[in-house]
């Protein structure tokens, strides 16, 4: 097993980031976009690989995505 990987991921909540990006109807740049405002500089790219579960998400970053799509984390990371 890869450190930093979980069930050969490496992250938990990209199946939900999608999940809620589709539900507000916003593109991955929409998304990096809103991310930037929060004060996490992040472009498509790594929205997308986020959603594939190939990239690592920080706290900071679970924390600004909490605060735009207005879910805990717990939900976001499928425990809640």
């Amino acid at each position: 097993m890869k450190k930093f990987q979980f069930e050969g991921k490496g992250n938990i909540s990209g199946d939900r980031v999608r999940e809620l990006r589709l539900r507000a109807r916003l593109s991955q740049s929409a998304l990096a976009a809103k991310m930037t405002t929060e004060g996490v500089i992040m472009e498509q790219d790594v929205i997308s690989r986020i959603e594939s579960g190939s990239r690592l998400v920080t706290d900071y970053e679970l924390l600004a995505l909490t605060k735009i799509f207005a879910v805990s984390a717990d939900w976001l990371i499928g425990s809640g």
